[in-house]
Protein backbone atom coordinates (compact mmCIF):
# COMPACT_ATOMS: atom_id res chain seq x y z
CA UNK A 1 0.00 0.00 0.00
CA UNK A 2 1.98 3.22 -0.84
CA UNK A 3 1.95 5.86 1.86
CA UNK A 4 -0.41 8.82 2.04
CA UNK A 5 0.58 12.13 0.45
CA UNK A 6 2.66 14.51 3.55
CA UNK A 7 0.04 17.23 4.61
CA UNK A 8 2.49 18.57 7.15
CA UNK A 9 5.92 18.98 5.53
CA UNK A 10 7.74 20.95 8.08
CA UNK A 11 6.46 18.20 10.66
CA UNK A 12 7.77 15.76 8.02
CA UNK A 13 10.93 17.10 7.84
CA UNK A 14 11.59 17.05 11.83
CA UNK A 15 11.56 13.06 11.86
CA UNK A 16 14.31 13.22 9.54
CA UNK A 17 17.24 12.64 11.84
CA UNK A 18 14.88 9.92 13.90
CA UNK A 19 14.45 7.93 10.65
CA UNK A 20 18.13 8.76 9.83
CA UNK A 21 19.13 6.40 13.14
CA UNK A 22 16.69 4.59 12.83
CA UNK A 23 17.81 3.23 9.20
CA UNK A 24 21.07 2.69 10.82
CA UNK A 25 19.33 0.21 13.72
CA UNK A 26 17.91 -1.40 11.01
CA UNK A 27 20.95 -2.01 8.62
CA UNK A 28 23.06 -3.46 11.94
CA UNK A 29 23.20 -7.07 11.54
CA UNK A 30 23.90 -7.18 15.23
CA UNK A 31 20.05 -5.93 16.34
CA UNK A 32 16.87 -7.19 16.01
CA UNK A 33 15.03 -6.19 12.68
CA UNK A 34 12.77 -2.92 13.22
CA UNK A 35 9.86 -5.03 12.00
CA UNK A 36 6.80 -3.05 14.40
CA UNK A 37 7.52 0.39 12.50
CA UNK A 38 6.11 0.76 9.33
CA UNK A 39 8.58 2.64 6.84
CA UNK A 40 9.74 6.10 6.85
CA UNK A 41 7.29 5.48 9.86
CA UNK A 42 4.61 6.93 7.87
CA UNK A 43 1.30 5.07 8.45
CA UNK A 44 -1.30 4.27 5.28
CA UNK A 45 -4.43 5.54 5.13
CA UNK A 46 -7.18 4.03 7.65
CA UNK A 47 -8.38 0.52 6.68
CA UNK A 48 -9.20 -2.53 7.27
CA UNK A 49 -5.76 -3.93 8.24
CA UNK A 50 -4.61 -0.42 9.44
CA UNK A 51 -6.84 1.23 12.31
CA UNK A 52 -6.37 4.38 14.49
CA UNK A 53 -4.94 3.93 17.74
CA UNK A 54 -8.03 5.61 19.27
CA UNK A 55 -10.05 2.04 18.79
CA UNK A 56 -7.60 0.71 21.50
CA UNK A 57 -7.37 3.49 23.96
CA UNK A 58 -11.20 3.94 23.65
CA UNK A 59 -11.92 0.02 23.47
CA UNK A 60 -13.44 -0.73 20.32
CA UNK A 61 -10.75 -3.02 18.54
CA UNK A 62 -9.16 -3.90 22.36
CA UNK A 63 -11.21 -7.51 22.21
CA UNK A 64 -9.94 -7.86 18.52
CA UNK A 65 -6.20 -7.28 19.22
CA UNK A 66 -6.15 -9.48 21.91
CA UNK A 67 -8.20 -12.52 19.71
CA UNK A 68 -5.51 -11.75 17.48
CA UNK A 69 -2.47 -12.05 20.36
CA UNK A 70 -4.04 -15.41 21.44
CA UNK A 71 -3.45 -16.64 18.20
CA UNK A 72 -0.04 -15.59 17.63
CA UNK A 73 1.13 -16.63 20.99
CA UNK A 74 -0.68 -19.52 21.45
CA UNK A 75 -1.40 -18.16 25.24
CA UNK A 76 -3.82 -17.71 27.50
CA UNK A 77 -5.63 -14.04 27.26
CA UNK A 78 -3.58 -12.59 30.33
CA UNK A 79 -0.54 -13.99 29.18
CA UNK A 80 -1.40 -12.41 25.44
CA UNK A 81 -1.96 -9.68 26.98
CA UNK A 82 0.84 -8.47 28.97
CA UNK A 83 3.16 -9.57 25.42
CA UNK A 84 0.63 -7.76 23.36
CA UNK A 85 2.00 -4.64 25.45
CA UNK A 86 5.10 -5.55 25.63
CA UNK A 87 5.47 -5.01 21.89
CA UNK A 88 3.13 -2.16 21.63
CA UNK A 89 4.69 -0.03 24.33
CA UNK A 90 7.79 -1.02 22.50
CA UNK A 91 7.28 0.26 19.36
CA UNK A 92 5.18 3.30 20.62
CA UNK A 93 7.87 4.23 22.54
CA UNK A 94 11.14 3.87 20.18
CA UNK A 95 10.69 6.66 17.45
CA UNK A 96 9.82 9.06 20.75
CA UNK A 97 12.92 8.16 22.48
CA UNK A 98 15.05 7.95 19.81
CA UNK A 99 13.85 11.33 18.25
CA UNK A 100 15.09 12.56 22.18
CA UNK A 101 18.29 11.01 21.89
CA UNK A 102 18.86 11.83 18.59
CA UNK A 103 17.80 15.16 17.58
CA UNK A 104 15.99 16.61 21.04
CA UNK A 105 12.90 15.99 18.93
CA UNK A 106 9.78 14.24 20.12
CA UNK A 107 6.68 12.99 17.76
CA UNK A 108 3.91 13.20 20.25
CA UNK A 109 2.53 9.88 19.42
CA UNK A 110 -0.96 10.57 20.46
CA UNK A 111 -3.77 7.75 19.81
CA UNK A 112 -5.06 10.12 16.81
CA UNK A 113 -1.84 10.14 15.10
CA UNK A 114 -1.17 6.71 15.54
CA UNK A 115 -2.65 3.77 13.19
CA UNK A 116 -2.09 0.08 14.25
CA UNK A 117 -1.97 -3.63 12.10
CA UNK A 118 -2.03 -6.23 13.80
CA UNK A 119 -1.40 -10.02 12.83
CA UNK A 120 0.79 -9.79 9.78
CA UNK A 121 2.15 -12.75 8.98
CA UNK A 122 5.64 -12.16 9.49
CA UNK A 123 5.07 -10.46 13.14
CA UNK A 124 2.22 -9.37 15.12
CA UNK A 125 2.35 -5.76 15.48
CA UNK A 126 3.26 -2.99 13.32
CA UNK A 127 2.65 0.74 14.29
CA UNK A 128 2.68 3.97 12.00
CA UNK A 129 2.42 8.28 12.53
CA UNK A 130 -0.07 10.10 10.58
CA UNK A 131 0.39 13.59 10.12
CA UNK A 132 2.07 13.61 13.88
CA UNK A 133 2.89 16.80 15.89
CA UNK A 134 6.51 16.96 16.72
CA UNK A 135 7.78 18.98 19.95
CA UNK A 136 11.45 20.80 19.48
CA UNK A 137 12.82 23.39 21.76
CA UNK A 138 13.11 26.88 20.79
CA UNK A 139 16.80 26.56 19.63
CA UNK A 140 15.99 24.32 17.08
CA UNK A 141 16.09 25.65 13.60
CA UNK A 142 12.59 24.64 12.79
CA UNK A 143 11.76 26.66 15.65
CA UNK A 144 11.94 29.58 14.08
CA UNK A 145 9.00 32.00 13.24
CA UNK A 146 5.29 32.99 15.16
CA UNK A 147 4.94 29.59 17.37
CA UNK A 148 0.80 29.94 16.70
CA UNK A 149 2.04 29.21 12.87
CA UNK A 150 4.56 26.85 13.63
CA UNK A 151 1.83 24.89 15.76
CA UNK A 152 -0.44 24.69 12.49
CA UNK A 153 2.13 22.82 10.73
CA UNK A 154 2.71 20.35 13.14
CA UNK A 155 5.55 21.93 15.21
CA UNK A 156 5.51 22.19 19.27
CA UNK A 157 8.00 24.47 20.48
CA UNK A 158 9.11 23.94 24.40
CA UNK A 159 11.62 26.40 26.21
CA UNK A 160 14.33 23.23 27.63
CA UNK A 161 14.65 19.28 27.32
CA UNK A 162 12.39 19.06 30.57
CA UNK A 163 9.70 20.45 28.99
CA UNK A 164 10.60 18.44 25.92
CA UNK A 165 10.41 15.29 28.62
CA UNK A 166 7.16 16.41 29.99
CA UNK A 167 5.64 16.49 26.63
CA UNK A 168 6.87 12.84 25.63
CA UNK A 169 5.35 11.70 28.45
CA UNK A 170 1.89 13.43 28.28
CA UNK A 171 1.71 11.84 25.04
CA UNK A 172 3.20 8.14 25.26
CA UNK A 173 1.88 7.65 28.91
CA UNK A 174 -0.67 9.61 29.96
CA UNK A 175 -2.84 10.29 26.62
CA UNK A 176 -2.02 6.64 25.24
CA UNK A 177 -0.79 3.81 27.15
CA UNK A 178 -2.73 4.86 30.17
CA UNK A 179 -5.54 4.27 28.27
CA UNK A 180 -4.48 1.00 26.54
CA UNK A 181 -3.49 -0.46 30.12
CA UNK A 182 -6.88 0.63 31.65
CA UNK A 183 -8.65 -0.98 29.05
CA UNK A 184 -6.75 -4.58 29.54
CA UNK A 185 -7.06 -4.36 32.87
CA UNK A 186 -10.93 -4.34 32.34
CA UNK A 187 -10.14 -7.74 30.53
CA UNK A 188 -7.72 -9.34 32.13
CA UNK A 189 -6.04 -9.78 35.09
CA UNK A 190 -2.85 -8.20 34.68
CA UNK A 191 -1.11 -6.20 37.66
CA UNK A 192 0.11 -2.68 36.37
CA UNK A 193 3.33 -2.94 37.11
CA UNK A 194 3.90 -6.24 34.84
CA UNK A 195 2.40 -3.46 32.41
CA UNK A 196 4.55 -0.64 32.89
CA UNK A 197 7.63 -2.93 33.61
CA UNK A 198 7.62 -3.96 29.73
CA UNK A 199 7.32 -0.32 29.19
CA UNK A 200 10.61 0.90 31.47
CA UNK A 201 11.99 -1.96 29.77
CA UNK A 202 11.64 -1.07 26.11
CA UNK A 203 12.11 2.35 26.69
CA UNK A 204 15.94 1.00 27.92
CA UNK A 205 16.84 -1.24 25.51
CA UNK A 206 15.52 0.77 22.58
CA UNK A 207 17.86 3.71 24.04
CA UNK A 208 20.59 1.25 24.53
CA UNK A 209 20.14 -0.19 21.00
CA UNK A 210 20.35 3.47 19.21
CA UNK A 211 21.45 6.04 21.36
CA UNK A 212 24.91 5.70 21.12
CA UNK A 213 27.47 6.49 23.80
CA UNK A 214 24.84 8.44 25.29
CA UNK A 215 22.70 5.47 26.04
CA UNK A 216 22.97 5.53 29.63
CA UNK A 217 22.36 9.21 30.30
CA UNK A 218 19.70 9.58 28.33
CA UNK A 219 17.86 6.42 29.63
CA UNK A 220 18.12 7.20 33.15
CA UNK A 221 16.70 11.10 32.65
CA UNK A 222 13.93 9.59 30.57
CA UNK A 223 12.76 6.51 32.96
CA UNK A 224 12.74 9.46 35.50
CA UNK A 225 10.56 11.78 33.39
CA UNK A 226 8.28 8.59 33.19
CA UNK A 227 8.10 7.63 36.68
CA UNK A 228 9.41 4.58 35.69
CA UNK A 229 13.21 3.96 37.36
CA UNK A 230 12.02 1.48 40.21
CA UNK A 231 11.15 -0.92 37.57
CA UNK A 232 14.34 -1.32 35.75
CA UNK A 233 17.89 -1.53 36.55
CA UNK A 234 20.38 -0.27 34.07
CA UNK A 235 24.20 -0.44 33.36
CA UNK A 236 26.87 -0.31 30.86
CA UNK A 237 27.65 -2.72 29.21
CA UNK A 238 29.67 -3.50 25.70
CA UNK A 239 27.98 -1.99 22.55
CA UNK A 240 25.30 -0.49 24.87
CA UNK A 241 23.06 -1.14 27.80
CA UNK A 242 22.41 -4.08 30.56
CA UNK A 243 19.15 -4.03 31.24
CA UNK A 244 17.26 -5.99 34.15
CA UNK A 245 13.85 -5.88 34.54
CA UNK A 246 12.13 -6.02 37.88
CA UNK A 247 9.05 -7.51 36.86
CA UNK A 248 8.13 -10.36 34.04
CA UNK A 249 6.12 -9.78 30.76
CA UNK A 250 4.86 -13.57 31.75
CA UNK A 251 6.62 -15.00 28.50
CA UNK A 252 7.65 -18.01 30.83
CA UNK A 253 4.04 -19.07 30.50
CA UNK A 254 4.03 -19.54 26.29
CA UNK A 255 3.00 -23.24 25.30
CA UNK A 256 7.02 -23.42 25.23
CA UNK A 257 8.32 -21.11 27.75
CA UNK A 258 10.49 -18.00 27.11
CA UNK A 259 12.91 -16.73 29.50
CA UNK A 260 14.06 -12.87 28.33
CA UNK A 261 17.42 -11.74 28.62
CA UNK A 262 17.11 -9.25 31.74
CA UNK A 263 13.96 -11.05 33.30
CA UNK A 264 13.46 -10.72 37.11
CA UNK A 265 12.80 -14.90 37.23
CA UNK A 266 16.39 -15.72 35.91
Amino acid sequence: MSAPAVTRPLADQALGPIRQVLASMAADPRQPALNGISPDLTAPEPSDDWVPATALTSGPAVDDVLDAAQAYWRAKRHVAAALMFKAYSYWLALPAVIGFAAARRVPLVRPDRVRVNWAPRSRFLVLGLADVDVAVLASDPLARGDQSALAARGITVVPDEDALLTELRLSLMDEHLSLVVEQLRERVRLGSHTLWGSLAAGVAIGLSRGAGGSALDIAQRTLAALDLTDLVDIAPADGGLDVQRHTCCLAFKLPQPKICVGCCIR
